[in-house]
Protein backbone atom coordinates (compact mmCIF):
# COMPACT_ATOMS: atom_id res chain seq x y z
CA UNK A 1 0.00 0.00 0.00
CA UNK A 2 2.86 2.36 0.83
CA UNK A 3 4.59 1.61 -2.47
CA UNK A 4 1.39 2.14 -4.45
CA UNK A 5 0.65 5.38 -2.60
CA UNK A 6 4.14 6.66 -3.41
CA UNK A 7 3.58 6.03 -7.14
CA UNK A 8 -0.04 7.19 -7.37
CA UNK A 9 -1.36 10.36 -8.98
CA UNK A 10 -4.01 12.29 -7.09
CA UNK A 11 -7.48 11.59 -8.47
CA UNK A 12 -6.39 8.51 -10.44
CA UNK A 13 -7.34 5.08 -9.08
CA UNK A 14 -4.40 2.64 -9.02
CA UNK A 15 -4.85 -0.35 -11.35
CA UNK A 16 -3.81 -3.78 -10.08
CA UNK A 17 -3.00 -6.86 -12.17
CA UNK A 18 -1.90 -10.25 -10.85
CA UNK A 19 -1.62 -13.85 -11.98
CA UNK A 20 -3.77 -15.52 -9.32
CA UNK A 21 -6.47 -13.85 -7.25
CA UNK A 22 -9.74 -14.70 -5.56
CA UNK A 23 -12.79 -13.04 -4.00
CA UNK A 24 -10.69 -11.83 -1.07
CA UNK A 25 -8.26 -10.11 -3.46
CA UNK A 26 -11.24 -8.40 -5.10
CA UNK A 27 -12.61 -7.29 -1.73
CA UNK A 28 -9.26 -5.85 -0.63
CA UNK A 29 -8.84 -3.90 -3.88
CA UNK A 30 -12.37 -2.54 -3.54
CA UNK A 31 -11.78 -1.43 0.05
CA UNK A 32 -8.53 0.31 -0.84
CA UNK A 33 -9.91 2.06 -3.92
CA UNK A 34 -7.88 0.05 -6.43
CA UNK A 35 -9.13 -1.19 -9.80
CA UNK A 36 -8.40 -4.91 -10.31
CA UNK A 37 -8.03 -4.94 -14.10
CA UNK A 38 -9.02 -8.55 -14.66
CA UNK A 39 -12.29 -10.42 -15.19
CA UNK A 40 -14.01 -11.49 -11.98
CA UNK A 41 -12.70 -14.43 -9.96
CA UNK A 42 -16.10 -16.09 -10.32
CA UNK A 43 -15.97 -15.90 -14.12
CA UNK A 44 -12.36 -17.06 -14.24
CA UNK A 45 -13.17 -20.07 -12.05
CA UNK A 46 -16.09 -20.97 -14.32
CA UNK A 47 -14.06 -20.72 -17.53
CA UNK A 48 -11.04 -22.52 -16.06
CA UNK A 49 -12.95 -25.80 -16.25
CA UNK A 50 -11.71 -28.06 -19.04
CA UNK A 51 -15.29 -29.22 -19.53
CA UNK A 52 -16.57 -25.67 -20.01
CA UNK A 53 -13.74 -24.91 -22.46
CA UNK A 54 -14.64 -27.99 -24.51
CA UNK A 55 -18.31 -27.03 -24.70
CA UNK A 56 -17.56 -23.40 -25.61
CA UNK A 57 -15.15 -24.51 -28.32
CA UNK A 58 -17.72 -26.87 -29.80
CA UNK A 59 -20.25 -24.02 -29.96
CA UNK A 60 -17.98 -21.82 -32.11
CA UNK A 61 -16.34 -24.45 -34.32
CA UNK A 62 -13.13 -24.86 -32.35
CA UNK A 63 -13.21 -28.63 -31.68
CA UNK A 64 -11.13 -30.53 -29.14
CA UNK A 65 -9.40 -33.86 -29.72
CA UNK A 66 -12.20 -36.46 -30.29
CA UNK A 67 -13.74 -36.90 -26.85
CA UNK A 68 -16.75 -37.53 -24.69
CA UNK A 69 -17.77 -35.79 -21.45
CA UNK A 70 -19.06 -38.51 -19.13
CA UNK A 71 -19.39 -39.77 -15.58
CA UNK A 72 -18.36 -43.41 -15.19
CA UNK A 73 -18.28 -45.85 -12.27
CA UNK A 74 -16.16 -48.70 -13.63
CA UNK A 75 -13.53 -49.57 -16.22
CA UNK A 76 -16.01 -51.72 -18.14
CA UNK A 77 -18.44 -48.79 -18.33
CA UNK A 78 -15.62 -46.50 -19.52
CA UNK A 79 -14.58 -48.85 -22.32
CA UNK A 80 -18.20 -49.40 -23.37
CA UNK A 81 -18.73 -45.65 -23.74
CA UNK A 82 -15.43 -44.96 -25.52
CA UNK A 83 -15.97 -47.88 -27.92
CA UNK A 84 -19.41 -46.56 -28.77
CA UNK A 85 -17.92 -43.10 -29.42
CA UNK A 86 -15.13 -44.53 -31.59
CA UNK A 87 -12.33 -43.44 -29.23
CA UNK A 88 -10.84 -46.89 -28.65
CA UNK A 89 -9.15 -47.93 -25.40
CA UNK A 90 -5.92 -45.90 -25.46
CA UNK A 91 -7.23 -42.87 -23.61
CA UNK A 92 -6.38 -39.56 -21.94
CA UNK A 93 -8.73 -38.56 -19.11
CA UNK A 94 -8.90 -35.11 -17.52
CA UNK A 95 -10.93 -33.83 -14.60
CA UNK A 96 -12.47 -30.35 -14.81
CA UNK A 97 -9.70 -28.64 -12.85
CA UNK A 98 -6.00 -29.32 -12.45
CA UNK A 99 -2.55 -27.74 -12.58
CA UNK A 100 0.51 -28.74 -14.63
CA UNK A 101 -0.76 -32.20 -15.52
CA UNK A 102 -1.66 -33.31 -11.99
CA UNK A 103 -5.17 -34.38 -13.09
CA UNK A 104 -4.36 -35.69 -16.57
CA UNK A 105 -4.35 -39.50 -16.65
CA UNK A 106 -3.08 -41.78 -19.44
CA UNK A 107 -5.02 -45.05 -19.36
CA UNK A 108 -4.66 -47.91 -21.82
CA UNK A 109 -5.62 -50.88 -19.63
CA UNK A 110 -7.43 -51.78 -16.41
CA UNK A 111 -4.24 -51.42 -14.35
CA UNK A 112 -4.02 -47.77 -15.37
CA UNK A 113 -7.67 -47.33 -14.43
CA UNK A 114 -7.15 -48.83 -10.97
CA UNK A 115 -4.17 -46.58 -10.34
CA UNK A 116 -6.23 -43.41 -10.89
CA UNK A 117 -9.76 -44.60 -10.13
CA UNK A 118 -10.24 -42.39 -7.04
CA UNK A 119 -9.70 -39.24 -9.12
CA UNK A 120 -12.10 -40.30 -11.88
CA UNK A 121 -15.09 -42.19 -10.49
CA UNK A 122 -18.26 -40.28 -9.73
CA UNK A 123 -17.29 -36.96 -11.36
CA UNK A 124 -17.77 -35.71 -14.90
CA UNK A 125 -14.54 -36.04 -16.85
CA UNK A 126 -13.25 -35.41 -20.34
CA UNK A 127 -12.20 -38.67 -22.03
CA UNK A 128 -10.11 -38.21 -25.18
CA UNK A 129 -8.72 -40.47 -27.82
CA UNK A 130 -4.98 -40.52 -27.35
CA UNK A 131 -3.17 -38.94 -30.29
CA UNK A 132 0.45 -38.40 -31.21
CA UNK A 133 0.31 -34.69 -30.48
CA UNK A 134 2.53 -31.66 -30.47
CA UNK A 135 1.29 -29.20 -27.83
CA UNK A 136 1.33 -25.53 -28.83
CA UNK A 137 0.83 -22.63 -26.40
CA UNK A 138 -0.75 -19.38 -27.61
CA UNK A 139 -1.43 -16.26 -25.58
CA UNK A 140 -4.03 -13.75 -26.70
CA UNK A 141 -5.94 -10.68 -25.56
CA UNK A 142 -9.68 -10.27 -26.04
CA UNK A 143 -10.36 -6.59 -26.73
CA UNK A 144 -13.54 -4.75 -27.68
CA UNK A 145 -12.25 -4.85 -31.29
CA UNK A 146 -11.64 -8.61 -31.29
CA UNK A 147 -8.93 -11.06 -30.27
CA UNK A 148 -5.25 -10.19 -30.76
CA UNK A 149 -3.30 -13.47 -31.00
CA UNK A 150 0.30 -13.66 -29.81
CA UNK A 151 3.14 -15.86 -31.09
CA UNK A 152 2.87 -19.66 -31.15
CA UNK A 153 5.17 -21.72 -28.93
CA UNK A 154 5.74 -25.41 -28.43
CA UNK A 155 5.23 -26.67 -24.90
CA UNK A 156 7.62 -28.62 -22.75
CA UNK A 157 5.51 -31.41 -21.29
CA UNK A 158 6.33 -34.30 -19.00
CA UNK A 159 10.14 -34.18 -19.20
CA UNK A 160 11.36 -36.26 -16.20
CA UNK A 161 14.32 -33.93 -15.68
CA UNK A 162 11.91 -31.05 -15.06
CA UNK A 163 8.64 -32.38 -13.67
CA UNK A 164 7.37 -35.47 -11.82
CA UNK A 165 4.07 -35.35 -13.74
CA UNK A 166 3.77 -37.32 -16.97
CA UNK A 167 1.48 -34.78 -18.64
CA UNK A 168 2.81 -31.78 -16.74
CA UNK A 169 3.65 -28.47 -18.40
CA UNK A 170 7.23 -27.37 -17.67
CA UNK A 171 8.09 -24.60 -20.13
CA UNK A 172 7.87 -23.30 -23.70
CA UNK A 173 9.95 -22.85 -26.83
CA UNK A 174 9.54 -20.26 -29.56
CA UNK A 175 11.40 -20.76 -32.84
CA UNK A 176 10.81 -19.84 -36.51
CA UNK A 177 9.45 -23.16 -37.78
CA UNK A 178 7.35 -24.14 -34.74
CA UNK A 179 4.50 -24.74 -37.24
CA UNK A 180 4.17 -24.34 -40.99
CA UNK A 181 2.17 -21.39 -42.35
CA UNK A 182 -1.02 -23.38 -42.84
CA UNK A 183 -1.04 -24.76 -39.29
CA UNK A 184 -0.15 -21.33 -37.87
CA UNK A 185 -3.22 -19.85 -39.49
CA UNK A 186 -5.49 -22.69 -38.38
CA UNK A 187 -4.21 -22.47 -34.81
CA UNK A 188 -4.68 -18.70 -34.81
CA UNK A 189 -8.25 -19.13 -36.08
CA UNK A 190 -9.02 -21.62 -33.28
CA UNK A 191 -7.86 -19.08 -30.70
CA UNK A 192 -9.87 -16.26 -32.28
CA UNK A 193 -13.02 -18.38 -32.32
CA UNK A 194 -12.55 -19.28 -28.68
CA UNK A 195 -12.03 -15.57 -27.97
CA UNK A 196 -15.43 -14.89 -29.54
CA UNK A 197 -17.01 -17.45 -27.20
CA UNK A 198 -15.26 -15.97 -24.16
CA UNK A 199 -16.55 -12.53 -25.09
CA UNK A 200 -20.12 -13.80 -25.04
CA UNK A 201 -19.45 -15.09 -21.51
CA UNK A 202 -18.43 -11.58 -20.42
CA UNK A 203 -14.66 -12.17 -20.46
CA UNK A 204 -12.08 -9.64 -21.65
CA UNK A 205 -8.32 -9.27 -21.46
CA UNK A 206 -5.40 -11.72 -21.39
CA UNK A 207 -5.82 -15.49 -21.80
CA UNK A 208 -3.76 -18.51 -22.88
CA UNK A 209 -4.81 -21.47 -25.01
CA UNK A 210 -3.16 -24.84 -25.57
CA UNK A 211 -3.57 -26.07 -29.14
CA UNK A 212 -2.89 -29.75 -29.85
CA UNK A 213 -1.54 -30.68 -33.29
CA UNK A 214 -1.98 -34.32 -34.33
CA UNK A 215 1.33 -34.99 -36.10
CA UNK A 216 -0.13 -38.06 -37.86
CA UNK A 217 -3.19 -36.36 -39.38
CA UNK A 218 -1.96 -32.72 -39.30
CA UNK A 219 -5.19 -31.66 -37.58
CA UNK A 220 -5.22 -28.82 -35.03
CA UNK A 221 -7.44 -29.12 -31.96
CA UNK A 222 -8.39 -26.91 -29.06
CA UNK A 223 -6.68 -28.01 -25.85
CA UNK A 224 -6.94 -26.24 -22.50
CA UNK A 225 -7.76 -22.65 -21.59
CA UNK A 226 -6.00 -20.59 -18.94
CA UNK A 227 -8.25 -17.53 -18.46
CA UNK A 228 -5.47 -15.39 -17.01
CA UNK A 229 -1.89 -14.26 -17.46
CA UNK A 230 0.09 -17.49 -17.78
CA UNK A 231 3.54 -18.97 -17.36
CA UNK A 232 4.20 -18.43 -21.07
CA UNK A 233 3.98 -14.63 -20.71
CA UNK A 234 7.70 -14.33 -19.98
CA UNK A 235 8.44 -15.42 -23.55
CA UNK A 236 5.46 -13.81 -25.29
CA UNK A 237 6.47 -10.32 -24.25
CA UNK A 238 10.12 -10.40 -25.43
CA UNK A 239 9.37 -11.31 -29.04
CA UNK A 240 10.15 -9.42 -32.22
CA UNK A 241 6.46 -8.49 -32.34
CA UNK A 242 6.71 -7.02 -28.85
CA UNK A 243 9.52 -4.73 -30.00
CA UNK A 244 8.33 -3.93 -33.52
CA UNK A 245 4.74 -3.32 -32.39
CA UNK A 246 3.88 -3.30 -28.71
CA UNK A 247 3.98 -6.12 -26.13
CA UNK A 248 0.86 -8.28 -26.14
CA UNK A 249 0.23 -7.33 -22.51
CA UNK A 250 -0.13 -3.68 -23.54
CA UNK A 251 -3.37 -4.62 -25.34
CA UNK A 252 -4.66 -5.94 -22.01
CA UNK A 253 -3.82 -2.63 -20.32
CA UNK A 254 -5.48 -0.71 -23.14
CA UNK A 255 -8.69 -2.72 -22.76
CA UNK A 256 -8.99 -1.65 -19.11
CA UNK A 257 -8.10 2.03 -19.64
CA UNK A 258 -10.81 4.68 -19.80
CA UNK A 259 -10.07 5.58 -23.41
CA UNK A 260 -11.82 5.02 -26.71
CA UNK A 261 -9.93 2.97 -29.28
CA UNK A 262 -10.47 0.95 -32.42
CA UNK A 263 -8.06 -1.75 -33.56
CA UNK A 264 -7.71 -3.43 -36.94
CA UNK A 265 -7.35 -6.88 -35.37
CA UNK A 266 -7.08 -8.67 -38.73
CA UNK A 267 -4.14 -6.48 -39.75
CA UNK A 268 -2.39 -6.85 -36.39
CA UNK A 269 -2.71 -10.64 -36.40
CA UNK A 270 -1.46 -10.85 -39.98
CA UNK A 271 1.60 -8.74 -39.17
CA UNK A 272 2.35 -10.76 -36.04
CA UNK A 273 2.23 -14.00 -38.01
CA UNK A 274 5.04 -12.63 -40.16
CA UNK A 275 7.09 -11.27 -37.24
CA UNK A 276 6.90 -14.60 -35.40
CA UNK A 277 9.37 -16.14 -37.85
CA UNK A 278 12.22 -14.07 -36.37
CA UNK A 279 12.11 -15.26 -32.76
CA UNK A 280 14.09 -17.83 -30.77
CA UNK A 281 13.39 -18.07 -27.03
CA UNK A 282 12.92 -20.88 -24.52
CA UNK A 283 12.22 -21.26 -20.84
CA UNK A 284 12.16 -24.27 -18.53
CA UNK A 285 10.34 -24.54 -15.20
CA UNK A 286 12.43 -26.68 -12.83
CA UNK A 287 10.24 -28.58 -10.37
CA UNK A 288 11.30 -30.76 -7.49
CA UNK A 289 11.06 -34.30 -8.87
CA UNK A 290 12.02 -36.39 -5.82
CA UNK A 291 9.56 -37.40 -3.06
CA UNK A 292 11.21 -35.25 -0.40
CA UNK A 293 10.14 -32.53 1.99
CA UNK A 294 13.18 -30.44 2.89
CA UNK A 295 14.10 -27.05 4.28
CA UNK A 296 16.24 -25.42 1.58
CA UNK A 297 19.62 -24.34 2.94
CA UNK A 298 21.21 -23.07 -0.30
CA UNK A 299 19.97 -22.30 -3.81
CA UNK A 300 20.91 -20.66 -7.08
CA UNK A 301 20.44 -16.86 -6.96
CA UNK A 302 18.31 -14.97 -9.45
CA UNK A 303 20.43 -13.43 -12.20
CA UNK A 304 22.34 -13.86 -15.44
CA UNK A 305 24.56 -16.91 -16.04
CA UNK A 306 26.88 -18.14 -18.79
CA UNK A 307 28.43 -21.44 -19.79
CA UNK A 308 32.21 -20.95 -19.93
CA UNK A 309 34.74 -22.69 -22.20
CA UNK A 310 35.05 -25.62 -19.81
CA UNK A 311 31.29 -26.18 -19.83
CA UNK A 312 30.78 -24.88 -16.29
CA UNK A 313 27.78 -22.72 -15.41
CA UNK A 314 29.05 -19.37 -14.11
CA UNK A 315 27.03 -16.72 -12.27
CA UNK A 316 27.72 -13.39 -13.97
CA UNK A 317 25.61 -10.88 -12.10
CA UNK A 318 22.41 -10.30 -10.20
CA UNK A 319 19.62 -9.23 -12.55
CA UNK A 320 15.85 -9.13 -12.81
CA UNK A 321 15.62 -8.75 -16.59
CA UNK A 322 16.32 -11.43 -19.22
CA UNK A 323 15.84 -9.21 -22.29
CA UNK A 324 19.59 -8.71 -22.72
CA UNK A 325 20.46 -12.36 -23.31
CA UNK A 326 22.46 -12.55 -26.53
CA UNK A 327 22.98 -16.23 -27.39
CA UNK A 328 22.44 -19.80 -26.22
CA UNK A 329 25.58 -19.74 -24.07
CA UNK A 330 23.81 -17.34 -21.71
CA UNK A 331 20.86 -18.01 -19.43
CA UNK A 332 18.71 -16.19 -16.91
CA UNK A 333 17.52 -17.92 -13.74
CA UNK A 334 14.53 -16.72 -11.75
CA UNK A 335 14.62 -18.32 -8.30
CA UNK A 336 11.18 -19.16 -6.90
CA UNK A 337 12.10 -21.02 -3.72
CA UNK A 338 15.34 -20.25 -1.88
CA UNK A 339 17.09 -20.70 1.45
CA UNK A 340 14.57 -20.74 4.30
CA UNK A 341 11.76 -22.07 2.09
CA UNK A 342 10.64 -25.68 1.78
CA UNK A 343 10.73 -27.91 -1.28
CA UNK A 344 8.54 -30.93 -1.98
CA UNK A 345 7.57 -33.10 -4.91
CA UNK A 346 6.15 -30.80 -7.60
CA UNK A 347 7.36 -27.52 -6.08
CA UNK A 348 8.66 -24.94 -8.59
CA UNK A 349 12.30 -24.27 -7.73
CA UNK A 350 12.96 -21.75 -10.48
CA UNK A 351 12.71 -20.82 -14.15
CA UNK A 352 15.51 -20.86 -16.74
CA UNK A 353 15.25 -18.51 -19.74
CA UNK A 354 17.57 -18.83 -22.74
CA UNK A 355 17.87 -17.75 -26.37
CA UNK A 356 18.52 -21.29 -27.62
CA UNK A 357 16.41 -24.37 -28.33
CA UNK A 358 15.97 -26.79 -25.42
CA UNK A 359 14.11 -29.61 -27.21
CA UNK A 360 14.69 -31.72 -30.29
CA UNK A 361 12.96 -34.59 -32.02
CA UNK A 362 13.63 -37.08 -34.77
CA UNK A 363 10.99 -36.82 -37.49
CA UNK A 364 7.55 -36.79 -35.88
CA UNK A 365 8.84 -38.54 -32.78
CA UNK A 366 8.45 -37.20 -29.25
CA UNK A 367 10.41 -34.19 -28.07
CA UNK A 368 13.36 -34.80 -25.76
CA UNK A 369 15.54 -32.28 -23.96
CA UNK A 370 18.77 -31.33 -25.69
CA UNK A 371 22.12 -32.18 -24.07
CA UNK A 372 22.61 -28.46 -23.36
CA UNK A 373 19.19 -28.16 -21.71
CA UNK A 374 19.88 -31.18 -19.48
CA UNK A 375 23.22 -29.67 -18.53
CA UNK A 376 21.56 -26.38 -17.51
CA UNK A 377 18.92 -28.17 -15.42
CA UNK A 378 21.51 -30.33 -13.66
CA UNK A 379 23.77 -27.33 -13.01
CA UNK A 380 20.99 -25.35 -11.35
CA UNK A 381 19.76 -28.35 -9.36
CA UNK A 382 23.28 -28.91 -8.00
CA UNK A 383 23.13 -25.49 -6.34
CA UNK A 384 20.18 -26.59 -4.19
CA UNK A 385 20.68 -28.39 -0.90
CA UNK A 386 18.43 -28.92 2.09
CA UNK A 387 17.65 -30.57 5.40
CA UNK A 388 15.04 -33.34 5.63
CA UNK A 389 11.98 -32.28 7.58
CA UNK A 390 12.82 -34.66 10.45
CA UNK A 391 16.16 -32.86 10.96
CA UNK A 392 14.70 -29.36 11.09
CA UNK A 393 14.53 -27.94 14.61
CA UNK A 394 11.38 -25.95 15.33
CA UNK A 395 12.08 -22.24 15.99
CA UNK A 396 12.40 -21.21 19.61
CA UNK A 397 9.48 -19.23 21.02
CA UNK A 398 9.99 -16.70 23.80
CA UNK A 399 7.35 -16.34 26.53
CA UNK A 400 8.22 -13.80 29.20
CA UNK A 401 11.77 -14.56 30.34
CA UNK A 402 11.71 -18.21 29.43
CA UNK A 403 12.54 -19.87 26.12
CA UNK A 404 10.26 -22.65 24.92
CA UNK A 405 11.38 -25.16 22.29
Amino acid sequence: MAFIAAKSVRGVRPKICMVFFDEESERICSELGYDLILPSAELREHLDSKLVTTRLGNEVGAPSVPNILVTVQSYDELIAKTTEAGLGSDLVIQTAYGDSGKTTFFIDDEAGWKKNVKEIVGTEVKVMKRINNRPIAVEAVLTRSGTVVGPLMTELTGHPALTPYRGGWCGNEMFPDVLDDDLRRRATELVRRLGDALGREGYRGFFEVDVLVDVDSNEAYLGELNPRISGASAITNVTAGAYADIPLFAFHLLEFMDVEFDLDVDEINERWLELASADLWSHMVIKETSPVVELITSSAPTGQYAIDRSGALVFRRAALDWHQLQNEQEAFFLRIYGAGDYRWKGADLGVVVTKGRVQHSVGNGPFTLTIRAKHLVEAFREQYSGLPLKDVNPPAQTAGNSTIK
